[in-house]
């Protein structure tokens, strides 16, 4: 599914995660985990495609119309003019276009994703009527719609009620159970140790990548915590 050559990530020209190689199968589900400005954002905006590799590369063997990409909810424009429907709507981009109208088949299966979710009350109220975990229930309801192969969450449980946590640690599920690959961003590691079967450690380059079990330990957790993750303006070039 994924493979990361030596892949170095960075913004103007600056790596960020450097010199990763590891290989994720098909229908894995991976939480990845580590310090802030450790480059986990960096490595799922990678994936996506939204950021270039300065070195190394990604091999990713599905068509991008089949990867879906939900960023940190942060990212989100909750004054947005468009109603709840409509954000959930464009799930369904990368078979209608932008363009083209909704068939009757379409708006069943928006319906069906917004019921998924337990958002029926709310499907015609703007964005900015909507709490933080509403939005996140919306914003996962278009990820059903878009009926990816390889879904990337990034820190998706941040500021949400205990409630629409669990609502939506049961899609995952539903997800895993149709053999879907989930990479995630966490922090909760209870939530790592429940829900995911492979850990993926990374502090500017990778700890540890294996089953969580094996992954999640004191010591690895340390080892991340422990770099100095501050830019060094004096540091040597890194010609590995």
């Amino acid at each position: 599914m994924i493979h990361f050559n030596n892949l170095t990530l960075g913004y103007n020209k600056h790596p960020i995660v450097h010199h990763l190689n590891a290989h994720i199968p098909p229908g894995d589900s991976v939480a990845v985990i580590g310090p802030n400005g450790g480059g986990k954002s960096t490595l799922l905006k990678g994936i996506a495609s939204l950021i270039k590799p300065l070195d190394g590369s990604i091999d990713i063997s599905v068509p991008k119309n089949k990867i879906a990409y939900l960023p940190q909810i942060s990212s989100i424009d909750h004054n947005f003019p468009i109603s709840t429907y409509e954000l959930i709507a464009l799930g369904l981009w990368h078979k209608k276009g932008w363009f083209k109208k909704y068939t009757k088949n379409d708006h069943m299966a928006i319906k069906s994703a917004i019921e998924q979710v337990e958002l029926q009350g709310m499907a015609q109220q703007p964005l900015c009527a909507l709490s933080g975990g509403q939005i996140q229930r919306a914003l996962f309801a278009r990820l059903i719609l878009q009926d990816a192969n390889l879904i990337l969450l990034d820190e998706p449980f941040n500021a949400i009620d205990y409630k629409t946590n669990e609502a939506l640690l049961n899609i995952i599920n539903l997800w895993k159970r149709q053999n879907r690959t989930i990479i995630t961003v966490l922090h909760n590691y209870s939530q790592v140790k429940s829900y995911f079967d492979k850990t993926l450690i990374i502090a500017r380059e990778i700890i540890e990548f294996d089953k969580t079990e094996k992954v999640l330990t004191q010591e690895n957790l340390n080892k991340a915590f422990s770099i100095s993750l501050s830019p060094d303006e004096n540091a040597n070039v890194c010609n590995r």
